[in-house]
This record gives structure tokens, sequence and C-alpha cells, in this order.
């Protein structure tokens, strides 16, 4: 794609057919000439309005999305040398609607841009400010016979290429969108803003146009802060343009309705780029499952009410990572539930269990907004116990079988629950009836053991969650999708809210979900002609307690001790050990990794002798070494070492990108580290690690000074590490346990 911004300014545009008044009521901001190898166009330039239709937020960063509340088709009033006047052409309905017969040309050039739009009517639920379809009607009605006595908008409307044929009939897509404002501390309560959009195919134009409510409360356009993005073509190069209505009217809010140099600029740089963009990503918008709204006012209220727990975080992970992506899921997820209850006229709140909780900060939200609710993990964390009684965290493995089922829970969590993704839908389908699931999948697990790949033409992720979905489907579950807003490459998550099947079909089903498992295993199914038996064998016994057929944990409706082999639902399942193994290098002897830094370090040098002790090199004499490959640097290695080394994960690279004092590994080769050029470190990192920095200053003995021929390239008070045991100072842990004996 190459591209070719011309200088943004008000460049005012003409409008032959309608007289020299018009020429002074429209301005182009910006132009950018378009190179389109691919052949892409026009239809790639309406998946890009589609895109900023239905996600401003991936351009302007000050919006939480839009929501699509309407759409219908229209035509624009004729204008003749007299005076406009309404079309004679189609017959129009009585608010200017298209018959059937006449939308057929540009539905295909229209579908990219609305099909699928997560905002339409009935998919999340009615919410503040909704506007029905019949609004829309009436709405355009009005704005429509106004035209007739407003050319200078009419012109505007059929863009610029339009002059040359003013008896053109104008077939447009008519939406109508409410643009969601993203809370802050600073404007929590902001009203939404609605718009309606005028798209018109055979021209290559969209138009903006801002709403109010008038005297009587009725919705109107605004002659103010209208805008279009337009297609042309002109001796085969594609432009694309901004242009506003009247440049005097445009009164900029920092907010929906950005400086002109913004339009004119970083949005036309996005359109452009967006339409020629080949293929889609594969995945969902973000939040099409919810209501923008409430999620953006619910999150700010969350995120200011949990923002300390950054402050007092005891693990060893970011916690601006961890804590505001888990209020961003609890948020998704208090919201998902509240529109359940809603759908279904109950009050009473979900309850939950979250299975692999880890630091159960979930787990803390969820309880404290009122769902009653635990986590099970397999190893318990330090933070556990700053939430209070409150929060019931659980020590202890799960296995799936029929000891670990939840007849009386209404959802099952796995957020980022590793070898229990797949499984999750399998217990809650298992658990009763009325169970549902919420999963993220992270990492790439089977039924058993790691997930192996199938389908080249798929990226892993993509491969991963469509066998997640595959799962919930076979379960019997009716399984969507969504993309949540997580700093995180892996937000994609799954639910599972109601089933495919009545409750009195719950044996077969069991059956088929168990032939799917051994599927999964290669399990034979037994004899020709006899149907396998259901994994649970409780299954028969307790349908006559339990409607539906479910099964329920044996005593109490809690966490069961840990399942025989003979109880699995599939042989072979382990669950991961409670104490992680470290196989990072990290836990190798020091002697050893001292001995292969040194041997390694005697390579890159030529065979020098690592004396070391001596002054400090200078710009022309310090020897930097040579750069040699992995492969090359492994070869000089004895078969032991090698050997040890394997079995550490990342064996012999890891260890030297953990010795990054002496060491720079870049492209598979290796390198002595230069401190000279190091860059300076970012301004915008974690409070955590610009803490670290002047704490572990001076605490260990400088590498280069000990060891290096020309001793270190730095003089000794530039350098972070202490030329000898004189400059040594305390770490950070050491001066702890100092005074606490």
């Amino acid at each position: 794609m190459t591209l070719t911004r011309r200088a943004v300014g008000l460049r005012h545009l003409g409008a032959p057919p309608l007289g020299s008044s018009v020429r002074q009521t429209m301005a182009e901001v910006g132009r950018t000439a378009v190179c389109d190898p691919g052949a892409l166009l026009p239809g790639g330039f309406w998946e890009a309005v589609g895109v900023w239709l239905e996600r401003p937020q991936v351009a302007n960063k000050r919006l939480c999305g839009a929501r699509l509340e309407a759409r219908r088709s229209a035509v624009l009033p004729r204008a003749e040398a007299g005076g406009p006047r309404t079309s004679a052409g189609p017959q129009l309905g009585t608010a200017g609607r298209v018959p059937e017969e006449s939308r057929g040309r540009r539905a295909a050039a229209a579908a990219p841009l609305l099909a699928g739009a997560p905002g339409q009517p009935g998919k999340a639920g009615v919410e503040e400010g909704d506007v029905p379809a019949s609004e829309l009607d009436s709405l355009w009605g009005d704005f429509s016979r106004s035209l007739c006595g407003n050319r200078e908008m009419l012109a505007f409307l059929a863009g610029s290429r339009a002059g040359s044929r003013p008896e053109a009939q104008h077939e447009l897509d008519v939406v109508l969108r409410t643009v969601i404002l993203k809370s802050s501390p600073h404007r929590p309560l902001l009203a939404p803003t609605r718009e309606m959009v005028v798209q018109d195919v055979l021209n290559g134009t969209v138009t903006f146009l801002p709403l109010e409510d008038d005297d009587e409360g009725n919705l109107k356009v605004k002659m103010s802060n209208v805008y279009q993005i337009q297609l042309s073509r002109c001796r085969e190069e594609w432009f694309i343009s901004v242009l506003i209505f009247c440049p005097e009217r445009w009164h900029p809010d920092g907010i929906v309705y950005p400086k002109l140099t913004w339009l004119g600029e970083e949005l036309l740089t996005k359109l452009a780029r967006w339409s020629v963009e080949s293929g889609k990503s594969g995945f969902k918008s973000t939040l099409s499952l919810i209501s923008l709204l409430k999620y953006s006012r619910a999150y700010w209220a969350l995120k200011e009410k949990y923002k300390d727990m950054v402050k007092v975080w005891p693990e060893v992970t970011d916690p601006e990572k961890f804590v505001y992506e888990d209020v961003a899921i609890a948020t998704y997820l208090l919201i998902l539930w509240e529109e359940e209850r809603a759908e279904r006229g109950v009050t009473a709140k979900q309850s939950f269990v979250d299975l692999g909780c880890g630091n159960g900060l979930l787990v803390h939200i969820l309880s404290s907004e009122g769902h009653p609710g635990r986590g099970i993990d397999i190893q318990r964390r330090k933070i556990w116990d700053m939430y209070g009684p409150q929060t019931r965290l659980e020590e202890g493995a799960i296995t799936p079988s029929d000891k670990t089922l939840f007849p009386d829970v209404d959802w099952l969590i796995g957020n980022h629950s590793d070898e229990l993704t797949p499984w999750i839908p399998v217990i809650a389908a298992r658990s009763s009836y009325n169970c549902r699931f919420f999963v993220l999948p992270c990492c790439f697990f089977d039924f058993v053991g790691k997930y192996q790949r199938r389908q080249s033409g798929k990226t892993q992720y993509r491969e991963y969650l469509d066998f997640i979905t595959e799962v919930g489907s076979t379960c019997g579950f009716h399984v969507e999708e969504d993309c949540l807003r997580i700093p995180s490459t892996k937000r994609v998550c799954l639910v599972g809210k109601s089933r495919t099947y009545p409750p009195s079909r719950e044996l077969s089903l069991d059956e088929q979900r168990t032939r799917y498992i051994n599927s999964r295993r290669g399990c034979p199914l037994g004899p020709p002609g006899r149907e396998p038996a259901p994994a649970s064998p409780q299954v028969a016994a307790s349908s006559a307690h339990h409607p539906g057929g479910h099964r329920a944990l044996h005593g109490a409706a809690g966490h069961a001790p840990e399942a025989r082999a003979s109880e699995l639902w599939l042989p072979g399942f382990q669950p991961r050990e409670k104490a992680q193994r470290t196989r990072n290098c990290a836990a190798l002897p020091r002697d050893f990794v001292d001995q292969v830094v040194l041997q390694v370090a005697h390579l890159l040098l030529g065979g020098k002798q690592l004396t070391g002790s001596s002054p400090s090199g200078t710009l022309k004499t310090w020897n930097r070494g040579e750069s040699l490959s992995l492969a090359e640097v492994a070869s000089e290695l004895d078969r032991e070492t090698l050997q040890r080394l394997k079995r550490e994960c990342g064996g012999l690279q890891t260890l030297l990108r953990n010795n990054h004092q002496v060491f720079e590994v870049l492209d598979g080769r290796v390198h002595i580290r230069d401190w000279r050029e190091q860059k300076p470190p970012k301004k915008k990192q974690p409070e955590a690690k610009r803490k670290l920095v002047p704490e572990a200053f001076k605490t260990r003995v400088c590498w280069f000074f000990m060891h290096h021929p020309d001793g270190c390239a730095l003089p000794s008070p530039c350098c972070p590490f202490a030329h000898g045991p004189g400059e040594l100072r305390l770490s950070l842990t050491a001066r702890t346990k100092e005074r606490v004996s």
C-alpha cells in the first residue's frame, strides 16, 4: 500500500448545477491517494467505513464504541432548475422508502457495512436511549422533506460527482447509530451521541449527520458538525477524501468531533490503510454480546473501586496488567449476567465457581458485587489472605469426574484455565441442565495433554477457539463468541448460555458427549452395534432425583476429593503439579552457569584469556568480540554440558539470555553486550520497574570488570554494576532480611 497525502487544509468545493451560493458550504479537509495493487477497491473502502461506523474506538481512543440501532433504505429528493422538489422516480412510501425491487443492485456493496452489526436491535436487550426503527422512518421523512428547501445540503449528500447527473436517482442506506463515549474520572456520565449515517454506494460517499432533540423531544438533524467520507477515482488512481459541510459550523468537542486536522490526517490515514488490507481478522467485534453503554459506565466505576489493589499487589506478576484485566473481565460478566436476569425475568444474582482461579481477584470482585461464588486453584496465592472471609477461595485439584460436579451453581468460569479449558463445557453440561459456562482460552490443551494442530490454514489460536466451540456444541450448548477489552493477545471468550436440546434428551446427549471425548483420545467405543456406556455411571441412577438425568456431587455440592483413576471421565488426565518445577535455567548451580558463561565469552573474544581487572577500555581499544550463531556456540560445548542444558526449557539460549549483563542474543546470534550502546529506559514503565532500577544499582559485581581482558567499557560512576567489592550495595531483599533479623 502506498499513501500520498495532500496537505490538510480547507479547500472549498464547487457544485456547478446549484449556483455559486453552494460553493462555500462544503470544504475538503484532507485527501489521500491509495495504491490498490490487490484490486480490493471499492469493496475494501466499504469495509473500512464499516470499521469506523461499528468500531470507532479503533481510531478514536476517547470512544468506547458504537451501537447500530436501526437501518432502512431511502432515496434523495430530486433537484430541478426551478427549485428542488420531491422525486417523481420510483414510487415512495410515506417516509421515502425504496420499493423492494429497487434495492438489489447495491445490496452486495452495503453488506460489509452492516452485516453482523453488534448493535442491531434485540442483540443486547433494550437500553437507555434506544430508538425504534419506526422513529428512524419518521426522522428520515422529516429530513427528506426539509431537503427540498436546502439545496446546499442536498448537493452535499449527492456527492461532488453527482453534479453532472442532477436527474439521477440516488439509492441510499440510512443507519441510526449511537456513539458511546469512554467514561473517565473527568467525564463519568457523558451522554451518548446519536447520528444518522447516510451511505450512497453509487457515488462512493458516506455522510455523518449529528442528531439532537427538538423542543418536543423528537430527534432532528443538526446542521453543525456534518462530515462526509468519499471514495473517488481519477485516471486509474483512487482517492479517499474527508469533506465537511459549512466549515464555520464545525465545533470540535475533543471527543466525538475532534479538530479538522485529526479528520484530515489521523482518520484519513487509517481509512486508507484499512481499505487495502486484504482478509478479515476472523474474530468478532469487541463486546458484541453486551451493552457497550452499560459496560463503559460499569468499567469506570469498578476500576475506581479496585484501583488500590495495584498498590498492595504482593505477587511477582505485573499488578497493572492483572488488576485491570480482571476488572474488565468482571465488568463483562456482571453486565452479561444483568442482561440475562432481565431476559429471564429474575432478580436473584447468579452463583458461580471459578475453576483455576489463580490470584482470585476475579472471584473477589464478583463476590463483592453480590454474586455468591468461590474459586478453586491447585495452589494457594499470597494475595488470598488480603481479600477477607467474604471471598471464598479453595486450594485443590480439579479432575473431570463425577466428584467434580456443581449441580447448584449457575455459571462455571474458566479464566485462563489451561488444562481444564476443554473440560469446563463438559463439567457444566453434566452438573445440571441450568448450568452455563464462560471460558477465556489461553494455553492450548486437549482433554488429555497438549492440543495438536490439525488445520494449517488457520492460526493455532483460531483453530483452538474452534475446537472449544466444537466441544461446547457437542455438549449441547449454543456457544457464542465475543472479544473482550483486556490488555492481552488472547482475549476471545466463549459463552454457553443455553442448551440446544430439552431436558428429556439428557441421556442421549450424555452418550454423545462420551463418544466425542473418547474420539479425542482414540478410545475404543465397544463392540459394534452396542451403544457406549455413559461416562458417568450415576446418570441412570440419579435421573430419578434430578430432572433431565443430571448427576450431583456425593454429599455437599462443593469441591470434592480428587477422583481415582478409574473414576475419571477420560483416563490419562493429569492436573498440573502443585509445585511447578523451575525449568528456565534459574535452578542450575551457580558454578556450572559461571563456567558456561566464561566458556562462551572466551569463544566470542577470539580465544583471548579472560583475566579481567584491567583498566576500563576506550572506544578504540575495548574488544567487542565477534558474533557467533547459537549452533556454532553449541558445537564448542562438551556433550555433558549440552545434555544438562537440554533438560531445561530453552536450553543454551535461555542461559545466555538470563546472563544479559554479559551477552546479547539477536536473531539467533550471540554477541558480547556493549553497555555503551544501551538505550535509556522507556519513560512509560510500570511503577514496579521504575522502583527496581535504582534499587538494583551496584548490587552485583560487574562481570566485565572481573573477567574481560580490557575491563569494563564504562567508567565506574556510569556502570550499573560494582567495580570491585568496595562498591557493592546490599540488595533490597538482603536489606529487608537484615532489618528483620
